[in-house]
């Protein structure tokens, strides 16, 4: 698995990288220090290559950073971190 080049766009709330020309992305909204996951989406002709994963942990790795909690509202972000013990500490109180 390449390490992808992965960009931050903070205006718009999107963690992105382009592989072969396709945008994927992981995209989240910021509501009162808490990082909420709303989308992880790659072109189906990249599945399988661990995109996802890479991007998510770059999300997570800086909602750590910057002090946050995360929400995860996309599926994808919450099977994640339930396979992934040590986000467990980032997981924002429901309710």
């Amino acid at each position: 698995m390449n390490t992808l080049t992965i960009t931050h766009h903070a205006d718009i709330g999107r963690f992105e990288a382009i592989v072969d020309g396709l945008r994927c992305e992981a995209d989240y909204r910021l509501q009162d220090g808490v990082m909420v996951m709303t989308h992880t989406g790659v072109p189906r002709a990249l599945e399988g290559r661990g995109i996802a994963a890479q991007l998510v942990a770059a999300a997570l790795a800086h909602a750590r950073q910057q002090g946050w909690r995360v929400q995860p509202l996309c599926s994808y972000v919450a099977v994640y971190m339930r396979r992934h013990p040590e986000t467990q500490d980032l997981l924002a109180s429901r309710g």
